[in-house]
């Protein structure tokens, strides 16, 4: 089977790797729950991808992860459910259906009022799901201003997509400051439960939960300041690696491992490196 520009050859190959007696046994094997992790992965590297200005990587990432699509869309023709035609069709129905402003007669001349009309229209989308596929009058259209944020999606993602939802009804803060306020609470609220372990009268796992606050709040910080928290904390993870990487380096030039030294020794390199970044 050659390679083709064309989706139908990849929809054949999936095909071919899922027929049994001939195919892969390992495709075989794998359903929509074996599936989800690759699917998820995938998504990642593409991220991976763009974040490292690889263009080269990035093509190759979208096309394993829109095999996973056609993987997926493989089982579920198999269950007599939908094939990649559905999926195709339901994506450009939606979208069609979500740009009235591009293929209707709907005013959009901004992106925000574009969001706008994009979270409404999904809104309506959900409360005629929950009401057998009816348009939905204001009494049935009773539905959570929540609703809509997978709980598969990373922690810190879905709090700040829980915070956006929640503050488009008003339940926010107007000032960056005020959730500073609240961030420095929260840690006051650490504290007192570090005192308890200490006295025998508080546990692990309530500091923890402590803890959780704080990253919710913190998540805030970063949504108030138009940030997205994912990516501050990956530059802030790619950022700690280069300093401790610039530690490790210094203290091979003196023959030694960060094992070998004092936390005040790699403080002092950290530092170093610190100041060295900055000029």
């Amino acid at each position: 089977m050659k390679p083709s520009r064309d989706i139908d050859r990849l929809i054949e190959i999936m095909a071919a790797l899922r027929t049994p007696g001939s195919g892969c046994p390992w495709d075989l094997e794998q359903n929509f729950a074996t599936i989800t992790p690759y699917t998820i992965e995938e998504a990642y590297e593409v991220a991976d991808a763009i974040a490292r200005g690889d263009l080269a990587e990035l093509r190759d990432e979208l096309g394993d992860l829109l095999l996973q699509v056609a993987f997926h869309a493989r089982l579920a023709e198999e269950q007599g459910a939908f094939d990649f035609g559905g999926v195709v069709d339901a994506i450009t129905s939606k979208m069609i259906r979500r740009h009235p402003h591009v293929f209707a007669d709907a005013e959009g001349n901004t992106a925000t009022a574009v969001k706008g009309m994009w979270e409404e229209i999904k809104a309506q989308e959900k409360a005629e799901k929950q009401n057998g596929g009816e348009a939905a009058s204001p009494a049935s259209a009773l539905i959570s201003a929540l609703d809509g944020v997978p709980v598969a999606l990373p922690a810190l993602t879905r709090a700040l997509k829980l915070q956006e939802k929640a503050g488009r009804v008003g339940f926010d803060w107007n000032d960056p400051r005020a959730v500073l306020a609240k961030i420095r609470e929260e840690a006051d609220e650490i504290e007192a439960e570090l005192d308890g372990l200490d006295k025998g009268t508080a546990s692990k796992a309530h500091a923890a939960a402590e803890v959780g606050d704080l990253l919710f709040a913190v998540v805030n910080l970063a949504r108030h300041l138009q940030a997205d928290p994912e990516a501050i904390l990956r530059a802030t993870n790619l950022k700690f690696e280069r300093r401790f990487h610039s530690i490790e380096r210094a203290l091979a030039a003196h023959g030694k491992r960060p094992q070998d030294a004092t936390l005040a020794e790699m403080d002092a390199l950290w530092d170093a490196a610190k100041a060295e970044e900055k000029s």
